[in-house]
């Protein structure tokens, strides 16, 4: 029996006696330097292993400088595919001396048969893949399957439902006799939430009879989901939308509420109780105690291998809420009422999972006199830090005037600014474009906003430099397909996170999309036909890959220098070589892409 190593997917796919068949049925063999594994138009008859040594892949119908498509080393397999589709389509050639394991057909076949998981790897995209990955990596507490794909209908409540004449007196009847904390008030199609506080409030503050309807105090403009929706998403939804529960929606009408203490409860981690402390910070001092728990989050989300998007959206919902709380401790309530506090960058993408330099600005309504406005301005800058959002270098703070001002005095500035069309100038339109609203007014950023799309996404000159920007780093690969390997490790942000960032920015300014997520933009560009559903989906997990490679260096380093956007290469596990090989040539495609369409081939 061969000493192989199967540590690796796929044949983590397999059990013990599977990876047992696969240890007795393999053979080790010699190639030497330049010799032809397996050529094009070939009947497979092996998987090859590579124990030592390089091979190539490469491309016969292509001249010899563009022949070359892929690398592979120790621990990478290859020929699968041409046993499945019954010959290769490519031509494998050793680079250098090398020794691989031959996992014949007959038993390759066998396992595919008796292993469908093992199977379906050898014919998953890049988002199978990238998925397989994210559960291998879940490591005890909270599972993968208990959750990142736990669902909604797994925690609801049936919902307690009551007629548009039901008393106060009766709706708190039913709620005591429940042990319940709200119900829905039905009025024909509609249906309005009412809680146990809401009642409390009218008997007590509004001073209404018990006899009045409890149809008085409810709540129409409810957060809702599906019964099939992650129950992930309805902890973010909690978090974005400043409640306490989520009524859960088929056909129009209710069929369950699920409330934020089944939602900690079920994920029964002191970590998720992040959120609810940041709730119920009634100062400064405890607002700052609950911010500095995030990193704690951060680290259980990961380990636990959760989804990158659910926990992007989860971090950025929190952040929202830490920043919108601290504004309200700092601000009086009416000049909150006359203006919008912005955050920008990866903030306002909602793609920052660790705390960064703040990025924000402040839009005021115009005509509205805020004499003390500059001294708070330092002072909520003063507060963030606190909080630990560092100042930004750049000082794009709303302790800086220049990102302050009226929305007549914002349109005057993304005006000038596409009037202008110069470096700086782009950049801030880029800023601005990624904008999100996490206090006060959100309509002050919509007409700031309509400014921009209105001025920019028809300039075709302006998008065209405006694009330009995505080109402007290297693609870590080589002319020949494979990775750069340095030994300081490739720069993933320069390299895969900021094209990827910058080019659908630049299609979603073109298309007029308004969604400041850089995947929710994908969605909206595939749903729009500007891109193929499926090329957008695997940009998205490029950039899921990039991000959590370079998150767990941050990680590593606690989030200080320019090496926190280094990966080794060599550091990474076979799998992960092949995924971020994938997704960058996913990269250089796209890049490509926008050349053409932007007309930036001899730019």
């Amino acid at each position: 029996m061969v000493d192989v190593d199967l540590s690796q997917p796929p044949f983590t796919l397999l059990d013990d006696a599977g990876r047992n068949r696969v240890r007795g049925g393999v053979d080790l063999a010699y190639f030497d330097s330049q010799e032809v594994i397996l050529d094009a138009g070939q009947s497979g008859e092996f998987v090859f292993m590579i124990h030592k040594g390089e091979v190539a892949e490469l491309d016969p119908t292509m001249p010899a400088a563009a022949s070359r498509i892929g690398h592979y080393t120790a621990g990478d397999l290859f020929g699968a595919i041409s046993i499945l589709n019954g010959k290769s389509r490519y031509r494998f050639q050793a680079e250098q001396e090398s020794l691989c394991y031959l996992l014949p057909k007959a038993l390759f076949q066998r396992l595919c048969d008796d292993y469908p998981a093992f199977a379906e790897f050898f014919r998953q995209s890049l988002t199978h893949k990238a998925r397989l990955l994210t559960e291998r990596r879940a490591e005890g507490g909270v599972t993968m399957a208990g959750f990142m794909l736990a669902r909604i209908g797994e925690c609801m409540r049936e919902p307690l439902v009551v007629d548009q004449a039901t008393s106060i007196f009766d709706a708190v009847s039913t709620l005591n006799a429940s042990h319940a904390d709200s119900l829905l008030v039905c009025d024909g199609e509609r249906f309005g939430m009412v809680t146990k506080t809401d009642l409390l409030n009218a008997l007590v503050i509004e001073g209404l009879t018990q006899e009045r309807p409890a149809i008085e105090v409810a709540h129409f403009e409810l957060v809702t989901a599906s019964a099939e929706q992650y129950l992930f998403e309805a902890l973010v939804r909690m978090t974005r939308h400043e409640v306490a529960r989520v009524v859960v929606v088929e056909d129009g009408k209710p069929v369950g509420v699920v409330e934020l203490t089944d939602v900690l409860s079920f994920f029964s981690s002191r970590s998720y109780v992040v959120s609810l402390q940041v709730e119920q910070a009634d100062s400064l001092d405890e607002l700052a105690r609950a911010s500095a728990r995030t990193p704690e989050l951060v680290r259980a989300l990961m380990a636990q291998g959760v989804k990158l998007r659910f926990a992007m959206g989860l971090l950025a919902a929190l952040n929202g809420r830490i920043m919108a709380k601290a504004w309200g401790f700092a601000i009086d309530e009416a000049h909150r009422d006359a203006s919008c506090l912005v955050v920008m960058g990866s903030e306002g993408r909602g793609e920052q999972i660790l705390k960064t330099d703040q990025d924000n600005a402040l839009i005021l309504a115009d005509g509205h006199d805020w004499p003390e406005r500059e001294a708070q301005m330092r002072e909520v800058t003063e507060i963030l830090i606190r909080l630990g959002y560092p100042p930004c270098p750049g000082n794009i703070m709303v302790s800086n005037p220049e990102w302050v001002g009226s929305v007549s005095e914002w349109r005057e500035r993304i005006a000038r600014w596409a009037a202008r069309r110069d470096g700086d100038s782009l950049m801030k339109l880029a800023i601005m474009l990624d904008a999100h609203a996490v206090a006060g007014q959100t309509a002050l950023l919509d007409q700031v906003r309509d400014e921009l799309f209105e001025r920019c996404r028809r300039d075709e000159i302006l998008l065209s430099y405006f694009a330009r920007t995505a080109l402007r780093f290297s693609t870590p690969l080589t002319l020949f397909g494979s990775l750069k390997k340095p030994q300081h490790g490739i720069d993933i942000k320069k390299g895969g996170i900021f094209p990827i960032v910058h080019g659908v920015r630049t299609l979603a300014l073109e298309r007029g999309v308004r969604a400041t997520s850089t995947l929710d933009r994908l969605d909206a560009l595939a749903e729009d036909g500007r891109l193929e559903a499926s090329f957008a989906e695997d940009l998205g997990e490029a950039l899921a890959l990039f991000t959590e490679l370079r998150l767990r260096q941050q990680l590593e380093r606690d989030g200080e220098g320019e090496d926190a956007n280094r990966v080794v290469v060599q550091q990474l596990s076979s799998l992960e070589r092949d995924l971020l090989r994938e997704a960058l040539h996913m990269v250089k495609d796209f890049k490509q892409r926008l050349s053409q369409r932007f007309h930036l081939e001899y730019s």
